[in-house]
């Protein structure tokens, strides 16, 4: 792909306490990164530098650049908006600090303004520790709450895609107390139309959506519940006044088998856990005998936003940060989807 069509990617690189760093600089340890995108690092130059040599990568260049259009973005270079904003001498792998939780919060901000300035095609965000954004003084729950500040977006949801299975979020990071309460019909008629959309620009004409029941049953006719019957078919048959393929509620126990097989590309869930259970045990194999994750598949994508966000589909992986043995994939393959939504995009 010619220099002028490879969109620029605007990618974070986490928590410096966490293994963010590392899988920023195996992934662009690939020539196959650059023959998809002009991907800038957002960081710190010693950052880069320090993950370079944990990773035990040889024959790369790291350079700082002041702006997105000064990069030549050659693979063997790896470029990174250097933010001067963390000591080297301050890192501390494996812990939380309010140091590194405000660095990693304003690597996380300037990849945004990039991105609404048009510096930059998309953002591909790297592993944050919500405790470390706290403990700076950042009360976020997490990368979707930032960018929908940041973006003044009021409505959005939270997407985990691997592959041609997805699953939309009605909520994420709540109490399972306080996630029940927000199964209201206009919230899921909300995250039913961003799912929509989203799959319409992956490249999906006609997508088929269901729509996860939240008790067991689907509640059973009332006998374990009334949220399907007052809150969740009522925004369904909407969405279908509306034109578009949904079905549910459907019960959680058979809805994912149904997406697995093809049935339908993406299902609407109503809290965190009821996504994410199905998507990692999908996305990530843990190899007993290594005693390491073999496969860590799998993107988080905030629908809904005026600019594009991927990122990886897992933390800050603190137990294995500073070794240099950090799968990449997820990053990867956030690079990838970042990269072709900028294309699409932008053709």
């Amino acid at each position: 792909m010619s220099d002028h069509r490879r969109p620029i990617l605007a990618i974070t690189l986490g928590d410096p306490g966490g293994i963010g760093p590392e899988i920023a600089a195996k992934a662009l340890a690939l020539k196959e990164t650059y023959q998809v995108c002009r991907p800038l690092l957002i960081g710190t130059k010693g950052l880069v530098e320090m993950a370079i040599k944990i990773s035990g990568l040889s024959g790369f260049e790291v350079k700082g650049l002041d702006h997105p259009g000064r990069g030549r973005y050659r693979f063997g270079t790896l470029e990174v908006m250097d933010l001067a904003n963390f000591p080297i001498e301050e890192l501390k792998h494996k812990t939380v600090t309010k140091e590194q939780g405000k660095a990693s919060f304003e690597f996380v901000v300037k990849a945004i303004d990039l991105a609404l300035a048009g510096q930059v095609d998309a953002t591909v965000t790297g592993p944050i520790n919500n405790s470390s954004i706290n403990a700076a003084g950042f009360k976020y729950s997490g990368h979707t709450e930032i960018y929908a500040e940041k973006t003044g977006t009021r409505d959005y949801a939270m997407m985990l895609a691997d592959g041609n299975f997805r699953v939309s979020h009605v909520s994420t990071h709540l109490s399972l107390r306080q996630a029940c309460d927000r199964v209201k019909k206009e919230r899921i008629g909300q995250v039913i139309e961003l799912t929509a959309q989203a799959l319409v620009k992956m490249g999906i004409d006609e997508p088929k959506i269901a729509v996860a029941g939240l008790n067991p049953h689907c509640g059973e006719d009332g006998l374990f519940g009334y949220e399907e019957e007052r809150e969740i078919k009522p925004a369904v048959v909407e969405a279908q006044g509306r034109g578009l393929l949904v079905e549910g509620p459907i019960a959680a126990d058979t809805v994912f088998s149904k997406a697995l097989g093809g049935q339908y590309h993406a299902v609407v869930v109503m809290y965190h856990d009821q996504g994410h259970i199905p998507a990692k045990l999908i996305g990530f194999k843990y190899d007993q005998n290594s005693m390491s994750w073999a496969q860590l598949a799998g993107v988080n994508l905030t629908l809904g936003l005026p600019i594009i966000r991927t990122s990886v589909d897992h933390g800050t992986a603190f137990g294995k940060a500073g070794e240099g043995r950090a799968n990449p994939q997820s990053l990867i393959e956030a690079i990838n989807l970042a990269a072709k939504l900028a294309t699409r995009k932008s053709g």
